[in-house]
């Protein structure tokens, strides 16, 4: 072997080759060296050659990132490979970065995954930041997210609840195990897909592929990219198979949102002819307004199918995604304390005085429902990881970051900080009671939706549906854990993907009050 070895390396090729690595190796560190050498860079923990501090992290980076953080400061740089990332993990460092360098902090970083997904960066989320990225973010605020849009959805809220209200009460005839994750994402998708295109598109074998492909899709966010970190190992990505399912994804996704659209145009186009069996309603919704302004190029802006397709896939995979995983943590929460769940419940109860319906105005008056919500996002953000990069070359809390790092805003840490929060692992919602903090990107203590011109522009949205729905599951049906569990028992470990959801769905008996 010692022989064989020798001569390996001792064959003239390859002995030349390995030494040209070697002194370009040198070269490379030494200009690396001698280019930061002035640089008052943050604290970082020690890395890896080739891998940095990939070693460092687990499947949940948002857990492994904070337990860095507390040995290094709120403020670090990691390496993950090649890529330099700077790590907030405080509400000072987050402030820093989406208030007071905002305009060098608009962009994502761009990867194979996000390019293929999102027909080559065409929609609101990971568009570059310019004139189309804020002409479509109008579009979409105005047209679909803003207050007075979001409040005329609310027949569509009221339809849907019903149904599962009733689907709930059919099914507790049995007295066996509910599961509400799966509950919560067939209703968010129906409730998105009525409100933004007019119609349900969960039902049937079609309706059970797309669930599953947005599943996929969901997942495929939340993985990887080995190419992006370690370009020279993009490789890897080929072998076990993440391009292949990330082609397929992307195809039968526009496959599906291609048929979303023909049809729509086919209906348009029937009624512009004066069709009377095209059922004449009123209402425009998303899909026909960007049909609207794709065909007239209205609002000064001219989109394309696949700028079209790509909304569309930000309004079904975003909107369905985090309203369901508050939904699913915010019932797990109450399930593991049944004292919350008590308090809630008879507040609740108590406003609707026994009315069979809840309406806006007795969401207004539900505070303790509003802080068990709070508090749920608090320690349960759907995204932990706000990620951004520089555009430019920019001074940190007195630390110089360069141009093209990374940066990843860990809500969930912050949502943790014992700095901002008493007994920050606990659930106690009456935390909120008197507390001015809120969601909505104005209190960097708690940003569970981002902040600043990339905060998610879905929030209002979002919570008038989690609001809604949580109030009628308390107020109708009283709930426990399959087979008489103790809420301490409860399974609470996470799953990564594009949003944090639970590992093991969570399966909950419901019985009718009569209250």
């Amino acid at each position: 072997m010692e022989q064989l070895l020798t001569s390996f390396l001792l064959h003239p090729f390859l002995f030349s080759s390995l030494t040209s690595l070697f002194i370009a190796f040198l070269i490379k560190k030494w200009i690396l060296n001698t280019s930061t050498i002035n640089k008052h860079l943050p604290p970082s923990p020690p890395k890896l050659p080739i891998i940095g501090n990939f070693h460092q992290l687990d499947s949940l980076p948002h857990r492994s990132l904070r337990s860095l953080a507390q040995r290094h400061g709120p403020l670090m740089l990691i390496h993950l490979g090649s890529a330099p990332a700077l790590i907030a993990s405080s509400p000072n460092t987050a402030r820093e970065i989406i208030k007071t360098h905002d305009l060098v902090f608009l962009n994502r970083p761009k990867s194979k995954i996000t390019e293929r997904l999102f027909y080559d960066y065409k929609d609101v989320s990971v568009a570059p930041y310019g004139e189309f990225w804020r002409q479509v973010k109008s579009i979409f605020v105005l047209q679909l997210l803003s207050n007075r849009r979001v409040q005329s959805f609310h027949f569509v809220r009221e339809e849907e609840t019903a149904l599962l209200m009733k689907k709930i009460e059919e099914l507790s005839s049995s007295s066996s195990a509910l599961n509400l994750s799966e509950i919560f994402t067939l209703l968010t998708n129906d409730v998105i897909c009525r409100a933004a295109f007019g119609r349900k598109y969960s039902g049937g074998e079609s309706g059970k592929k797309f669930m599953l492909l947005l599943k996929d899709f969901s997942w495929l966010l939340g993985s990887i990219d080995v190419g992006y970190f370690i370009p020279w190992l993009a490789w890897i990505n080929h072998v076990t198979g993440s391009y292949a399912k990330l082609d397929r994804v992307a195809k039968e996704l526009d496959e599906f949102l291609e048929q979303v659209v023909e049809e729509r145009m086919n209906v348009l186009k029937r009624k512009s002819n004066g069709d009377e069996r095209v059922d004449d309603e009123d209402r425009e919704d998303f899909l026909d307004i960007l049909l609207r302004i794709h065909k007239d190029n209205t609002a000064g802006l001219s989109i394309d199918r696949d700028c079209i397709k790509a909304l569309i896939l930000d309004t079904f995979a975003a909107g369905t995604d985090t309203t369901s995983t508050v939904l699913e943590w915010a019932m797990s929460e109450l399930l593991r304390h049944p004292r919350v769940m008590n308090k809630v419940q008879n507040q609740v109860r108590e406003i609707l005085k026994g009315k069979p319906h809840v309406t806006a105005d007795n969401l207004e008056e539900m505070l303790y429902l509003k802080a068990v919500i709070k508090e749920t996002l608090r320690l349960h953000p759907p995204i932990p990881l706000h990620v951004r990069e520089a555009s430019e070359d920019v001074r940190v809390m007195g630390y110089d970051i360069a141009a093209g790092t990374m940066v990843m805003i860990n809500a969930w840490a912050i949502g943790r900080d014992p700095m901002s929060w008493v007994e920050p692992e606990e659930f106690q919602p009456e935390r909120f009671l008197n507390s001015s903090i809120d969601f909505r990107g104005q209190d960097f203590e708690l940003i569970p939706f981002g902040a600043g011109r990339r905060g998610c522009p879905g929030t209002s949205f979002a919570m008038a549906t989690n609001e809604f729905v949580l109030a009628n599951l308390l107020h109708k049906f009283n709930w426990t854990l399959p087979g008489g569990a103790k809420g301490e028992h409860l399974d609470m470990t996470e799953c990564s993907g594009g949003t944090i959801r639970r590992r093991i769905p969570l399966l909950a008996v419901a019985t009718p009050c009569s209250c």
